[in-house]
């Protein structure tokens, strides 16, 4: 059963499993198309795996083949329909946990989180990649505020909430979070 499509790759249920198939691009050429494939795949992979070495909850990795990931069903309440400031101080704390492990998710949107027994997992990596950067995490942070301030009630009380957290779990807080006041500055003359 097919439960999500994006740019890149189909994902599908199937037995407990969901299984994420990068797709083929017909406009790249077709040794191309399957090195970029494949190294994306293995990238996505060993970043979800390298998170949850840093103490943040994805899905489980159980098997990748050159264009295929098969992994954990996380079932639970998509954050975005839940949300309150106590859960965005967690994903703060989540998000601190990754930039200090060195991964930028990417695409850190409440649709991307999911509330399982308590705890929020953190899903699709597709986008990760690893960098230290504090222009890299502060738009990471940038993109998260964007979703609240777009699609959440309350989004200072839900902003405010995550920085605590943040600034509790990673040392570069501070560094991070001017640097997203800059980036959204940025944002607004361009």
């Amino acid at each position: 059963m097919e439960i999500g499509r994006g740019a890149e790759a189909v994902v599908t249920l199937e037995n407990g499993t969901v299984k994420k198939w990068r797709l083929p691009k017909s406009y790249r050429q077709p040794e191309l198309d399957l090195r970029i494939r494949q190294e994306r795949t293995l990238r996505e992979a060993r970043i979800t795996s390298d998170a949850r070495r840093c103490g943040v909850l994805t899905p489980i990795i159980r098997d990748i083949s050159r264009f295929e990931l098969k992994m954990e069903h996380v079932q639970g309440k998509k954050l975005k329909e839940v949300i309150v400031p106590e859960l965005s101080e967690k994903v703060g704390e989540m998000v601190g946990r990754l930039h200090k492990g060195g991964i930028i998710h990417g695409d850190l949107t409440t649709s991307n989180m999911i509330l399982r027994e308590g705890k929020i997992c953190l899903i699709d990596f597709g986008l990760a990649f690893y960098e230290s950067s504090l222009e890299a995490q502060g738009v990471d942070v940038h993109v998260y505020f964007q979703t609240i301030e777009s699609t959440h009630d309350r989004p200072k009380e839900l902003i405010e909430a995550f920085q605590a957290g943040y600034v509790r779990t990673y040392p570069e807080a501070e560094a991070v979070l001017k640097r997203v006041k800059e980036i959204k500055a940025r944002g607004r003359y361009l």
